[in-house]
Order: structure tokens, then sequence, then C-alpha cells
């Protein structure tokens, strides 16, 4: 019981860091990049930053996946509601992150034809779209098996450890594709300046640390098995029945 009183803690410095990253993504895009916009202009470009961390890392972060080892932050919190409801909270939070993705998205893909510079040739952009493309499959895959289940409890329990798995990868690769982005930003804004440790630069390098920090508190509050979300007694019921049943056995009268 010991860990569990520090759960709040873990979880409200969770939160504080990835509010200060959004917060910080947007001063730096706002003041020194010179605002936003949506006309195909460099400020336009600015909305890309600011998304992605919103989307792929603060609220992807804030409801990581899996609900085993690597269980998401939601089912930590919200540890005696149905499984369902959590469900559904969760996948509503994985729907916003991908709305607002999809939004950085083609932000940057709209500058860079109005630019003229070309599509996917940095490495940063390469680790992105592929921490994207994984994101929506992980997202469709988690509807179909856990939330709208139409597979058997046998392909579930295959397919949850690799969801718990991916869960984890994914914020990792969101977080990894951040530093690339913040790194490449910087260098194509300030290279001339930004070994004088001018502001623009020292304010990115700390919304890196803070990215990193930011994944290290998450992924230890999900992979802390003393925080798991325990089941209450009804849905223990059930799934006894069920496996019973399924095992083709007659369930023994109380």
């Amino acid at each position: 019981m010991g860990g569990l009183r520090t759960l709040p803690w873990y979880v409200a410095g969770s939160q504080v860091l990835g509010v200060a990253c959004v917060v910080i993504t947007g001063v730096w895009m706002g003041h020194y990049r010179g605002g936003y916009a949506w006309d195909g202009s460099a400020q336009e470009f600015n909305v890309h930053p600011l998304c992605m961390v919103l989307g792929l890392v603060f609220l992807y972060g804030t409801q990581h996946p899996t609900h085993t080892l690597a269980t998401v932050l939601v089912y930590r919190v919200f540890r005696n509601e149905t499984k369902r409801s959590v469900k559904i909270l969760h996948a509503l939070l994985h729907m916003m992150a991908l709305i607002i993705s999809i939004v950085g998205l083609v932000a940057v893909f709209d500058f860079h034809s109005s630019a003229k510079i070309s599509h996917m040739y940095s490495l940063h952009s390469w680790c992105g779209m592929l921490t994207f493309v994984l994101f929506f499959i992980q997202w469709l895959l988690g509807l179909g098996f856990f939330l709208f289940p139409w597979a058997s409890a046998q392909l579930r329990s295959w397919y949850l450890p690799l969801h718990a798995f991916f869960g984890l990868l994914l914020l990792t690769m969101s977080v990894g594709s951040c530093l690339l982005g913040i790194t490449e930003k910087l260098l194509f804004s300030i290279m001339e300046t930004y070994s004088r440790f001018t502001g623009e630069g020292v304010l990115a390098n700390t919304l890196g640390l803070l990215l990193v920090c930011f994944g290290v508190l998450v992924g230890y509050v999900v992979t802390r098995e003393d925080f798991r979300r325990p089941p209450n007694p009804e849905e223990e019921a059930l799934s006894v029945h069920f496996k019973t049943l399924s095992e083709g056995e007659i369930p023994s009268s109380p």
C-alpha cells in the first residue's frame, strides 16, 4: 500500500512535465518563430511542432496504452472504475491525440508545398511518419481487440503483450522524433548563433530535456507492478465464468 500512496505524486509530476512541454513549445513557436497562421507561411509550420508535442507526446503519454505490466496512466488513476468505462476514456484520449496529430501533419505538408520544399527527406520526417502510422494502427487494433471485441479470448490474450510493448515503444519513438525535430529546427533557424547559448537555443534544449523526463516518468509509472489497476470482484467473476465456458466445462453452482 505504500507504493499506492505515491501514485498521485507521480501522476501529478508527469502532468506538470507534460503541460510544461506544451507551454514551452507554444512559447518557442509563438515568441521566437513569429506565431501561428494557416496560410502556407512559416507561421503555419509552427502549428506542426505544437500539435505533435500536444498530441503524440502529452495526450498519448497521459493515456499510454495497456492494462498489463505497462498500463496506461488513465488505467492507473481510475483504478476502481469499470473496465469498459476506462477503455472508452482511453480510446477517446487516443482519438484526440490522433486528430491533433493529423492537424500537425497537414500543417507541415502544406507549408512544404507552399515553400517548394521537398517532403519526407529528413531522418526526423521518416521517424515521425513511422511513429504516426504505427500510432494509427495501434489505435485501430485497440478498438478491434478491446473496445469492440470481435476476437476470441485466446487471440486477445495473445495480442495484449504486443499492445503493451508497442504502447511504450510508440511513446519512446514520439519523444525521439521530437528531439530530432528540435535539433533540425534549431540548425535551420539559428545555426550561426546556436553555439552562443542564445535564448531560443536554451529554451529549445530545455524543452528536449523535459520531453525526456516526461517519457521516463510515464514509463516508470506504467511499469510499476504495484500501480496496476486491480480487477473488481464482478470482473473477476465474469472472467472466471467466461474462461470456464470457453474451455468447455460447466461452471459449478454456488
